[in-house]
């Protein structure tokens, strides 16, 4: 059996018609920079996320580049996020002109840990800037009273969580701006790069559409250097074709984590920790087990998809020897780049499938 960790033909061949239609409209119109499309995407995504204001971008990268700079963080500014996520959120901070400042993350979520944070703030911090990582939402309430505190802004890095809840609020609605992805890959992906920043503040959003178009608020008359941060109207097609979904699919995933907890009770693999005032989308279902190489090799020779999120802390990346980080500086990180693997959890998968994949893991194991 065959068992990939992300099938997306099978999630295309559902939705194919009304995928097709969407983009053809989009061509036919050829508005296809800005344009109706985007709007209601902005609108939709927007709502969807308890804010009031939605700007797209061309990825979620771009997403978090231009909200550091709509914000004016910059040279000689530092801004404190984790260690252990995708490289683009601390990527964004260096191109942005600022330090990344890494703290450590709390072992059960793999969030950022709050109580870390205060030791990291200088009279140069700005910012914070948390990742919701795996689909679960951060520790918004402990994060927040630390921003208002010293007066900081924050930034969501909710890549991974569009649509996920703290206590009935949702991913990107805390912080001054949240931030979001369409890679292909993501709970709601496009055909392509793409993204979308949220905001409650009107200002803000007038910085963030300036910021996106070359730093112009009008054509040819440029206030500040921006970017080519745009989103396509066709991207923006597709996504809204599977927002429609996308309630139903993360759903799906639940179940299937759901499913796996089953499975994995009372064994050696350590199964993902949601909090009690979170709602996850589970981007990824990622369990911690004794000799995780071996079990990646043995899982990749059964042919079932499995991934390690993340294989090498930020902070021991050769780009950033700079920042003077050392080996033992970010012991949970560390220890979570050793022991961690994500499995397929997407909506698509069959009870055959998580079967094979929990017994292989289960078999090997014992």
């Amino acid at each position: 059996m065959q068992v990939p960790l992300l099938d997306l033909k099978a999630q295309y061949a559902k939705i194919r018609d009304e995928m097709l239609a969407a983009v053809t409209e989009v061509l036919d119109s050829q508005i296809c920079i800005n344009g109706p499309r985007v709007v209601e995407l902005e609108e939709k995504i927007a709502a969807s996320s308890d804010c009031k204001y939605g700007v797209g971008a061309s990825s979620g990268t771009d997403a978090i580049l231009m909200s550091l700079m709509a914000l004016g963080i910059g040279a000689g500014d530092e801004v404190i996020t984790t260690p252990f996520t995708f490289f683009a959120t601390a990527g964004c901070i260096h191109r942005s002109g600022a330090k990344a400042v890494f703290v450590d993350i709390d072992p059960k979520t793999y969030n950022i840990d709050p109580s870390k944070i205060e030791a990291a703030i200088t009279d140069k911090t700005k910012a914070i800037l948390p990742v919701h990582l795996f689909g679960q939402m951060a520790d918004m309430d402990a994060i927040m009273a630390i921003a208002k505190k010293h007066n900081l802004y924050v930034i969501e890095d909710a890549a991974q969580s569009v649509t996920s809840s703290y206590k009935g609020k949702k991913a990107g609605s805390f912080g001054m701006i949240g931030c979001f992805s369409f890679y292909p890959s993501k709970n709601l992906g496009g055909i392509g790069d793409g993204g979308m920043t949220v905001t409650n503040d009107e200002e803000v959003k007038k910085d963030l559409l300036i910021m996106r178009n070359h730093g112009g608020g009008h054509k040819y008359f440029n206030e500040v250097v921006g970017g080519n941060f745009r989103l396509d109207a066709l991207q923006a097609a597709g996504l809204l074709v599977k927002l429609q979904y996308l309630d139903e699919w993360s759903q799906g995933r639940r179940d299937n984590a759901a499913y796996y907890n089953k499975k994995f009770a009372g064994s050696v693999v350590e199964t993902p920790y949601i909090e009690a005032d979170c709602v996850s989308i589970y981007n990824q279902y990622v369990v911690r087990v004794p000799k995780r190489d071996e079990v990646l090799a043995h899982l990749r020779e059964n042919n079932i998809g499995c991934c390690v999120y993340y294989p090498l802390g930020l902070h021991m990346q050769k780009c950033f020897e700079y920042l003077g980080y050392k080996q033992g500086d970010m012991p949970e990180t560390e220890k979570a780049c050793k022991e961690v693997i994500a499995l397929p959890v997407y909506p698509e998968l069959t009870d055959e499938m998580k079967d094979f994949t929990a017994d292989t893991l289960l078999a090997f194991l014992s």
